[in-house]
């Protein structure tokens, strides 16, 4: 049977629609249901004073409630991994991105590739690090600790939360700059670090600044930081490029849902976690943590990821930091 030729042209004119009118819906259904938001580190971490009040200011903005989930392991990988792995790209499921994820593939064999199985949402901050030991530590400056350190091989121990984490990277670097030999001690996260220190079983904490409590009350001694410039909170202390060690470390994170996520999902995810950073409940624990905003957009934050995988591979080759 044939169609009358208007008959025709309104039929074809309607299936020419059908993908624009799709897509029009998919924006206004989405999200649809809450979001999960995955931290790849223990409750009461450094991440998660930032992390927390950010899931909280982002959702009037998404229009749904954001489910907040600790999932440690791994150094901050595992979660990311199982994402990557079993997560639908729905837009339903997604987490904070840590530099480890970037870096574990060179070290040892992983289930993801953070070139191809991830999808980059949005970059948000960094963490501002330093090294701090006991008030009552012999050392009254990073000077003098790495001296004692080179005058006797393996006595200082330090912890962090995890191995191959930026925090020992780092700690690795500056060893084989000043030819000496530290004890790393991993802990599942920097909360047990700290006690760790507290209780005297270990030496020092290289990390962000969950420390700085016990820094601001007298508990510990900041010795050194890490970022291109010292810091707000404590301008007294001195940068490691100061002390003549050419280390600039911020570490910066962001968010990242799996492979295939619809773009109008990530468009929709993005707008609202950069108004969330915008909101002074976000600022205030960036500020309380010395920390920065370090915003990229989704294609910023892509093309940033991808060159700091080359630079943790160049890093791991370097330090010959491969698992054997």
């Amino acid at each position: 049977m044939k169609l009358p030729r208007r008959n025709f042209l309104h039929l074809a004119a309607g299936a020419a629609a059908l993908p624009a009118a799709s897509r029009i819906a998919r924006a206004q259904a989405y999200p649809t249901r809450p979001v999960t938001f995955i931290v790849p580190w223990p409750a009461g971490s450094t991440t998660g004073v930032a992390l927390r009040p950010l899931v909280a200011a982002s959702e009037k903005h998404l229009g749904q409630s954001i489910v907040y989930e600790n999932r440690p392991g791994a150094s901050g990988t595992l979660a990311p991994a199982q994402m990557a792995k079993g997560a639908r790209p729905d837009g339903y499921t997604v987490g904070q991105i840590p530099l480890s994820v970037f870096r574990a593939p060179f070290l040892r064999q992983t289930t993801y590739n953070p070139v191809t199985d991830f999808t980059y949402i949005i970059r948000v901050s960094g963490y501002t690090f330093g090294l701090v030991v006991r008030s009552d530590a012999p050392w009254k400056t990073f000077q003098e600790l790495l001296a004692d350190a080179k005058a006797n091989p393996g006595k200082i121990s330090y912890g962090t939360s995890g191995a191959t984490t930026t925090n020992h990277i780092t700690m690795e670097q500056i060893a084989r700059l000043q030819g000496i030999k530290f004890v790393h001690v991993p802990f599942k996260g920097n909360v047990e670090a700290v006690n760790a220190l507290l209780g005297g079983h270990i030496h020092a904490v290289p990390d962000s600044t969950g420390w700085a409590p016990q820094v601001n009350s007298g508990q510990f001694r900041l010795l050194v930081t890490w970022g291109a410039s010292r810091t707000k909170s404590w301008p007294t202390v001195p940068t490691l490029k100061e002390l003549g060690i050419n280390i600039v470390v911020n570490s910066p994170y962001g968010i990242a849902g799996p492979k295939g996520m619809d773009p109008i999902a990530v468009r929709v995810l993005h707008d609202a976690f950069k108004k969330g950073m915008e909101e002074p409940v976000f600022l205030a624990a960036l500020e309380k943590l010395d920390q920065e905003i370090l915003y990229q957009n989704s294609a910023d934050y892509h093309a940033y990821a991808m060159k700091q995988i080359a630079e943790e591979k160049r890093v791991v080759e370097e330090l010959g930091l491969k698992e054997e």
